[in-house]
């Protein structure tokens, strides 16, 4: 068997697997080809961006993410376009998720959840100065780079579709609905600012507490909730964070603390130390121009193999939590998780479709990635999965199974079932061998 060429090319970014979707835009692993970096790449469909009338939106946002240069902020290299597609490349961070911390030790002490607080602050209030703002704040966009700083991504790329209306406020309802302020509920318009800064309560509340002040299964009592400040701060809290916490939470946008009385808060300001980094570095906007002239003569070149995707080395030590590859192969997970097999890929793409369907899964299936729906709705929508088959080496494949929609509990469910069903295709070494 030849060893497979790597899959896709787009300009000089040799891409990888997927790590991250959403509604408007997926986001994959890359390698700059020329300095061997680390990436992520940003994919946008230009037929949703033009559908949704959102190009304007996307370019002045984009532009400027160019110009926010902010250690607590994912940095925004350059922006490609092709045909079809607009690419935008983000620096890679490879610390995970800030709340994998939480799942995996529980709440913080107030003095650790204090200085991921105050980067967080810090972040946000930077990027506002310039008019941007993030309007969907919540664990999945905190991430940790390899210094245990907190980075904020997708900071004006979440909500993509929004405009601000005639009235100077903003009118779509958007976000995970438990982090969403009142008055992003009550659509009557609001200021993305103080709802950003709700949104910072409700993260530095989980932080303290190790779950969220507001959560309901039924939406609707959900929502009287968030409206009224329904909330209980745990008995373990200092006075001075209850006080800053309920200050915050305050379901009056009017009334609510700003960002400057946060900076001279008792509590936020204890062993505070303000960023220092350098705003004067020259940013060139001229690829902002051509992705959104749509020029085709600054097209970026796409090559597509029909193959699994070659993973090296790097990649797989980029996915594992230290050089230990053993650790790759570990069963903790939490919206993902991996195997290897020394099955043909072909072989594992139907034995999983062979053990997904008797799941009420749906498998739709495009070169050596497989989308898995559950018919039947769970408690946040179908469960959607997203699988794709990596190869090692010649005779070895690694097998991502991903949480691409739907309740994390129930994918840890799904997976506990389908790898029953897999026993036979994951390679297992001597060792889990005689473990058994």
């Amino acid at each position: 068997m030849n060893t497979p060429k790597i899959k896709r090319r787009v300009g000089k970014y040799e891409v990888g697997r997927t790590i991250g979707e959403g509604t408007f835009a997926k986001v994959k692993f890359a390698r700059n080809s020329e300095t061997g970096e680390p990436v992520a790449l940003k994919i946008l469909d230009k037929d949703k961006v033009l559908k949704h009338k959102m190009a304007e939106q996307i370019k002045r946002e984009v532009a400027t993410m160019k110009l926010i240069k902010h250690p607590n902020v994912v940095r925004l290299d350059e922006v490609m376009g092709s045909k079809t597609k607009i690419y935008i490349v983000l620096e890679f961070v490879t610390g995970g998720e800030l709340f994998d911390k939480i799942v995996n030790h529980g709440r913080m002490r107030e003095d650790e959840a204090r200085k991921y607080f105050q980067q967080l602050i810090n972040a946000v209030d930077y990027c506002h100065s310039r008019g941007v703002y993030h309007r969907d704040l919540k664990p999945e966009n905190l991430l940790l780079d390899a210094s245990g700083n907190l980075k904020v991504s997708d900071f004006g790329l979440s909500a993509l579709s929004q405009q601000v209306q005639a009235d100077g406020l903003l009118h779509t309802a958007c976000g995970t609905p438990n982090y969403v302020a009142p008055e992003v509920l009550q659509d009557h318009g609001y200021d993305g600012a103080t709802a950003d800064l709700w949104s910072c309560g409700v993260i530095l509340f989980v932080l303290l507490a190790g779950y969220l002040p507001f959560d309901d299964s039924n939406v609707i009592n959900l929502y009287k909730k968030i409206s009224c400040a329904d909330y209980t701060c745990p008995a373990w809290l200092s006075f001075s964070v209850r006080k800053l916490i309920t200050r915050i939470l305050d379901p009056n946008p009017m009334t609510r603390i700003t960002i400057s009385e946060i900076l001279e808060d008792e509590w936020f300001k204890k062993n505070y130390r303000p960023p220092v980094f350098n705003e004067k570095e020259d940013t060139n906007l001229d690829d902002v121009e051509a992705v959104f002239k749509d020029s085709e003569e600054h097209h970026v070149t796409e090559k597509t193999e029909e193959q699994p995707v070659a993973m090296n080395a790097f990649e797989l030590i980029s996915m594992s939590k230290g050089l230990n590859l053993g650790n790759l192969f570990d069963e903790e997970f939490k919206r993902e998780t991996r195997f290897t097999s020394k099955c043909p890929a072909n072989e594992i793409i139907n034995k999983i479709e062979q053990a997904a369907k008797p799941l009420g899964f749906d498998v739709r299936k495009k070169n050596y990635k497989m989308r898995l729906e559950n018919v039947k709705a769970g408690r946040k929508g179908n469960l959607n999965v997203a699988t794709e088959v990596f190869q090692v080496a010649p005779s070895l494949h690694m097998v991502e199974v991903r949480k691409a929609k739907g309740d994390t509990l129930e994918f840890h469910k799904f997976y506990k079932n389908l790898s029953t069903s897999l026993e036979d295709v994951v390679w297992k070494t001597e060792d889990d061998m005689q473990a058994k």
